[in-house]
């Protein structure tokens, strides 16, 4: 009876290790399905990642802080016109940076890693092909026991960004037309030299320009011309101008010169009478010498604010104009009678 109980025991053992081996066959095999659909994931993850990498022009790079050594995704390559994968020494690349962003670059860096903190900073690269780009560069800095070992972070090419941005500052800043400074900077800047401010000395002064016959002129021949008899008496002025501190078009044949502490009252009569003989030369246009004049109301920086000093300036050109035209006149307290209808600051 024992003996016949004992042979079932042993006949049930293989069924069982049968069994068992068939879940860890079973599980082994789920577990292989879930390390394949993760590996799967990840590839697609990686995928989506390299593609959207390349797409902003985003790469991630890394130094090691112990011997320099550093590694980046392909974009950074791209963006240095590297060949993908070759060796990297961070002196020669450091040579690719303008002088400005490498030396601000080694002040931010260096504070960051003193500070065991990171920094952002866009700076300018001309990349080994000699091409010039603009990076936005983010890092942070990984520490171990108080040390800091590593530093890493994103580095983007923002080359359009950065043209677009200082394309739409120029057009906020500057005359389409003639290239000289706009309305709009000419007020921020005579703001800013007329500003109250106790240790700045009251020299310099503001000096608007009207053209004479400038309407004529573009009645006679029409618009084009006149726009560039426009160009023409822009480069004239500048040429004049050179060590004022702004020339802008501030109008259709309205100009203004501002000056700064280096014109005293006999230097900008000096100015006055150049910008006259300059803009007074004949345009030449094909078989016809067009003619300008010019008519300049002058005013010194003394006390008061901008609007004050350009009604001033627009007294004294009223009074250039009164004398005859192709002249200059400067204010005098004494001018306030009969002053004309000015224009806001």
């Amino acid at each position: 009876m024992r003996q016949g109980l004992s042979k079932r025991k042993v006949g049930r053992q293989p069924l069982r290790g049968a069994a068992r081996i068939a879940r860890l066959e079973a599980q082994l095999a789920a577990q292989a399905a879930l390390i394949e659909q993760q590996a799967a994931s990840l590839a697609h993850s990686q995928k989506i990642f390299d593609r959207s990498s390349a797409a902003a022009r985003i790469g991630v790079w890394q130094c090691n802080l112990a011997d320099q050594a550093l590694d980046w995704t392909d974009v950074v390559y791209d963006i240095f016109d590297l060949p993908r994968g070759s060796v990297l020494e961070r002196r020669e690349i450091v040579k690719c940076y303008a002088p400005e962003s490498a030396a601000e670059l080694h002040v931010r860096r260096s504070k960051a890693i003193e500070d065991r903190t990171g920094f952002g900073l866009d700076a300018e690269i001309v990349t080994v092909k000699g091409n010039r780009r603009w990076i936005r560069i983010t890092a942070c800095v990984e520490s171990e026991n108080g040390v800091a070992v590593r530093i890493f972070g994103l580095k983007q090419d923002i080359t359009e960004e950065k043209i677009l941005a200082d394309r739409m500052r120029y057009l906020a800043e500057f005359d389409v037309m003639t290239g000289l400074a706009n309305r709009g900077r000419f007020q921020s800047t005579l703001q800013e030299l007329t500003a109250s401010d106790a240790g700045k000395p009251a020299v310099g002064a503001l000096l608007l320009i009207d053209l004479d016959g400038f309407k004529q002129i573009n009645d006679t021949f029409g618009h084009m011309v006149g726009d560039e008899c426009l160009k023409q008496v822009a480069r004239r002025l500048e040429a004049a101008c050179c060590g004022a501190e702004l020339v802008s078009r501030i109008g259709g044949d309205e100009f203004a010169v501002l000056t700064g502490p280096q014109h005293g009252l006999s230097a900008v009569s000096e100015l006055a009478r150049a910008i006259i003989e300059r803009l007074g030369e004949p345009i030449d246009h094909g078989s016809a010498l067009l003619r300008l004049g010019a008519s300049v109301g002058i005013a010194l920086f003394e006390a008061g604010t901008s609007s004050e000093l350009l009604v001033r300036a627009d007294t004294a050109l009223y009074q250039a104009k009164a004398a005859g035209r192709n002249t200059f006149r400067i204010f005098k307290p004494s001018d306030t009678a009969g002053m004309p209808g000015h224009r806001a600051a």
